[in-house]
């Protein structure tokens, strides 16, 4: 297949009031065929996005935005392009955007289209349906800052049962 593909890296700035540095990231493979709408479902799914009842959205350098259109939160002067319309040809090497996930928490990446296109099967070794991550670092945070399961934001972490807890099964097995 020729290089004809994206190279689109996200950088995760902020979110949940805190600034992050360093700053986790992945790059993405995406045809020019891809909507926006389907970036934003790759990159929420490779930020560990568990809670999808949030608005996202686009903002282009040069001022566009773009969105899942909602007569009940856009102004009504403001133009909002389609995300499940507007595909990523529109975007040319060098470009930066950002993408915003759930307004309330704000989280906010800056994405970087790759100065050269890209061949899929070279990178990811298969051709995919969706905008798909190939490289990635960086420890992702939880989308509400919860550092366990029951965590209410006020409590102490449970006690460390050192693997106590484990099954003897599989690599557990001869541990103790």
């Amino acid at each position: 297949m020729p290089r004809t593909w994206l190279s689109i890296r996200v950088d995760l700035v902020e979110g949940h009031a805190d600034y992050l540095w360093p700053r986790p990231g992945r790059i993405f493979a995406a045809a020019r065929r891809h909507t926006f709408a389907e970036l934003a479902t790759a990159i929420d799914d490779a930020f560990a996005r568990w809670d999808r009842a949030h608005l996202h959205q686009f903002w282009l350098a040069d001022g566009a935005r773009v969105s899942t259109p909602d007569p009940e939160w856009d102004e009504p002067d403001q133009v909002v392009h389609d995300d499940r319309k507007l595909t990523l040809a529109r975007l040319q090497p060098g470009e930066q955007f950002a993408y915003e996930f759930d307004f309330g928490d704000s989280w906010l990446h800056l994405c970087t289209v790759g100065p050269v296109r890209i061949d899929p099967l070279d990178q990811l070794g298969i051709t995919p349906d969706q905008p798909m991550p190939y490289w990635g670092w960086g420890t992702i945070p939880d989308q509400y800052g919860r550092r366990w399961d029951s965590d209410d934001g006020e409590s102490r972490p449970p006690a460390n049962p050192k693997g106590t807890d484990l099954p003897h099964i599989g690599p557990w097995q001869w541990r103790r």
